[in-house]
């Protein structure tokens, strides 16, 4: 894929996510990236790009509020004042499932840099990576059964009973969209393997945010319940701990494995450590296939503690559509006519970006 900036990232997001056109109003809601999520670059090049799209820009700083976040009056009052309303902010994940204006296009921003903005991530046609989402809903949708696994031991089965009405996925805009509508996990069964650790989901904040394994560890569920671990007596103990302390700490139901979905953008690289910022790694590179996200611990999306299987196999009705963390988006019943419709896309699935910032644990 050629042509790759973060300028054409940007106008992707404004023109085939936003669908902006000159004279909209556009407020960015910031996060300033003394935080270590953001950075300040993205909003100089997104808001560079919109007023020469001859959009009028604004921008608002929303700060991070780990605890308590909200919509201020003052911030409504400019949130309705604005035509499109771009998140460079957690805020905006953090509210997703909340109310929120209506009759606003309301967008939250994964690509949390200029680097980001000028990958593969943010290049590929952002209609292309719709088109493939409603595919695979569709395929999920209509499945008798769908098997995960993993190299390191995942085995879980089940048949999608999937929530396609708008009440089942948040209506907010996400740019760029990197995995589908969240599966029900309460008609699936079997093993996880946690990957070495357990973090949160960026629906809220709280000390001790992600906990680290000594060596291979399992979730077991039944019917969308965990009913225990499988590692060594520490770790198990450790993962114990955690679980009851997040679900006290919310008052939420500490067994309760709400949904999964896996990555359907092979451009969505994590060229940094994950461990140098693992709330910054949750919230930007699930969107890559190599992973596949359980939501947790609380009976509503996305919980509060994820579980991420590291280079899945998805196979659906005897479908292998993802193979140890490559999505086959071939295979899907429209794929090589939507690969073939945006050849920006069909190049980032014949070179996917394995940077995921993964180091194995244990």
């Amino acid at each position: 894929m050629s042509d790759i900036t973060p300028e054409r990232g940007a106008r992707n997001l404004l023109l085939n996510c936003a669908k902006a056109q000159a004279g909209d109003r556009l407020l960015i809601a910031y996060e300033p990236s003394e935080y270590g999520y953001f950075d300040s670059d993205a909003v100089d090049c997104v808001a560079g790009q919109a007023r020469e799209l001859g959009l009028h820009v604004e921008t608002v700083d929303v700060g991070f509020d780990p605890h308590t976040p909200h919509l201020t009056p003052s911030l409504l009052r400019q949130f309705e004042a604005a035509d499109i309303i771009l998140f460079l902010a957690r805020l905006g994940d953090q509210l997703r499932f909340s109310d929120m204006p209506q009759d606003k296009k309301i967008i939250v921003s994964f690509a949390v840099n200029r680097a980001l903005f000028g990958s593969g991530f943010s290049n590929g046609h952002h209609d292309a990576f719709m088109e493939i989402k409603h595919a695979i809903n569709t395929v999920l949708n209509e499945a008798e059964e769908v098997h995960l696994s993993c190299p390191a031991g995942t085995d879980v089965t089940g048949r999608p009973e999937m929530n396609l009405r708008p009440e089942g996925d948040t209506s907010i805009l996400r740019f760029p969209m990197s995995v589908f509508t969240p599966v029900p996990a309460y008609s699936f069964s079997g093993r996880v393997a946690l990957s070495g650790f357990l973090t949160g989901t960026g629906s809220k904040y709280y000390d001790d945010y992600t906990i680290e394994f000594d060596g291979p560890v399992h979730a077991l569920m039944q019917s969308g319940r965990l009913t225990g671990f499988e590692g060594s007596a520490k770790d198990v103990a450790r993962a114990n701990a955690h679980y009851d302390r997040v679900a006290s700490l919310f008052g939420i139901d500490r067994n309760f494995v709400h949904s999964w979905h896996a990555g359907i953008h092979p451009g969505c690289g994590y060229p940094w450590d994950m461990r140098e910022n693992f709330e910054r790694w949750g919230g930007s590179a699930f969107g890559n296939p190599r992973i596949l996200h359980f939501h947790t611990c609380g009976a509503y999306a996305p919980g509060e503690i994820s579980w991420n299987v590291i280079d899945p196999t998805i196979v659906i009705d005897g479908v292998t559509y993802w193979d140890c963390g490559v999505f086959h988006a071939e295979q899907l019943p429209d794929g090589p006519g939507i690969l073939g419709k945006y050849p920006c896309a069909a190049a980032l699935f014949e070179h996917p970006d394995w940077d995921i910032g993964f180091q194995a644990v244990g």
